[in-house]
C-alpha cells in the first residue's frame, strides 16, 4: 500500500517540478532605441547562464531583441507595447561552458508591459520592460518563458529615442510541463498495476 501511494505522490509531484526547472540569464549594459514604432536592443551582454558567470570585464554573448509598436500609453509615462513583429534572440560565445552560437531565438507573445518605475518628474528616469517570450532553445525544444529588462535614461536623450539597460533577467521553463505530465499518467497507471497485483496475493 505504501508502494501506490508514493507512486501517486510522485505522478502528481512531477508536473509541477516541471514548472521549477528552467534556464535563468542575466544581460547587463547596452544601448536601446525607443520610439513608437517600438523599442529595440542590440547585442546587450549576456553575463550569466543557468549559473555559469562570465569573468570580470567579459560576457557568456549576447542578448537581442526588438517589440512591436506601441499600442496604448505613452514612451514617457509607461504603456503597451504590441508583439507582433518582435523579436528575442540570446546568442552564446562557448567559452565557458555555455552553449555556442544561438541559445535561444523567439518572439514576445502577448502584451509587452513599459512600466515607468522613478518618481514622476525626476530627472533619471528608469523603466522596465516585461513581457513572455517563446522560441526554440538551443536543442530543439520549444519553450516558454519571462524576461524584464531595467532600463535607464534622462530627459533629454529620452526626447531623442535613447535609453540602457541597467540589467535584464529572463527565465526560460523547461522542460515543457506536458512532457512530464504524461509521464506521471504513465506512473498512476502503474500505481493500479501494484495495486491489483498486491491485493491479489
Amino acid at each position: 500500500m505504501r508502494r501506490v501511494v508514493f507512486l501517486a505522490l510522485l505522478a502528481l509531484a512531477l508536473p509541477i517540478a516541471a514548472w521549477a526547472d528552467g534556464i535563468d540569464l542575466t544581460n547587463q549594459y547596452g544601448s536601446i532605441s525607443i520610439s513608437n514604432a517600438g523599442i529595440s536592443s542590440t547585442q546587450s551582454q549576456l553575463k550569466s547562464f543557468n549559473g555559469i558567470v562570465a569573468p570580470a570585464g567579459h560576457s557568456l554573448g549576447s542578448v537581442s531583441f526588438t517589440t512591436g509598436a506601441l499600442t496604448s500609453g505613452s514612451l514617457r509615462w509607461g504603456g503597451t507595447f504590441d508583439s507582433t513583429g518582435s523579436t528575442f534572440v540570446v546568442i552564446g560565445k562557448g567559452k565557458y561552458g555555455q552553449p555556442k552560437g544561438t541559445i535561444f531565438s523567439g518572439s514576445f507573445v502577448g502584451p509587452i508591459t513599459w512600466t515607468l518605475t522613478s518618481a514622476p518628474g525626476a530627472k533619471n528616469l528608469t523603466y522596465t520592460l516585461s513581457g513572455t517570450i517563446q522560441g526554440m532553445l538551443y536543442n530543439g525544444k520549444t519553450v516558454t518563458g519571462t524576461t524584464t529588462q531595467n532600463i535607464f535614461t534622462v530627459n533629454g536623450q529620452l526626447n531623442e529615442g535613447i535609453g540602457h539597460i541597467r540589467v535584464g533577467n529572463t527565465n526560460l521553463a523547461v522542460p515543457e510541463p506536458g512532457t512530464l505530465g504524461l509521464l506521471g499518467t504513465g506512473l498512476v497507471g502503474i500505481a493500479g498495476m501494484f495495486r491489483r497485483k498486491l491485493m491479489g496475493t
